[in-house]
């Protein structure tokens, strides 16, 4: 079932927001993570398989390349199956904002 409104997350970190887009699907999910507007960035895609994970850097990203893979191989763990996720900043993404992008998607992914 996918969350059709997105997701807003204002970071304290000079005041960024970051929108968040999660399609939920049986085998996976699709999770899109942009900096004030929704476009489409760097993509990860994990596929986990009996408790093993590979992830694949389909559109390797600059600087917060080991964040989305991270982010995304846990994903695909919790559920047994494929997670995307699509990252677009316009730059580095700070510790606090990884910590609060991370902690918010793992919440709503857990509430399923």
């Amino acid at each position: 079932m996918p969350i059709n409104n997105p997701i807003e997350i204002f970071s304290n970190t000079l005041g960024r927001k970051f929108i968040v887009n999660i399609l939920s699907f049986d085998n996976g999910y699709f999770i899109s993570i942009s900096e004030n507007e929704s476009k489409i960035g760097s993509i990860s895609v994990s596929l986990s398989v009996t408790n093993k994970s590979n992830t694949a850097r389909v559109i390797p990203d600059k600087t917060d390349q080991l964040f989305i893979d991270t982010l995304s191989t846990r994903i695909s763990l919790m559920k047994n199956g494929i997670c995307i996720i699509s990252l677009y900043t316009k730059n580095k993404l700070h510790l606090d904002d990884m910590k609060l992008i991370n902690e918010k998607i793992l919440s709503l992914i857990e509430e399923k």
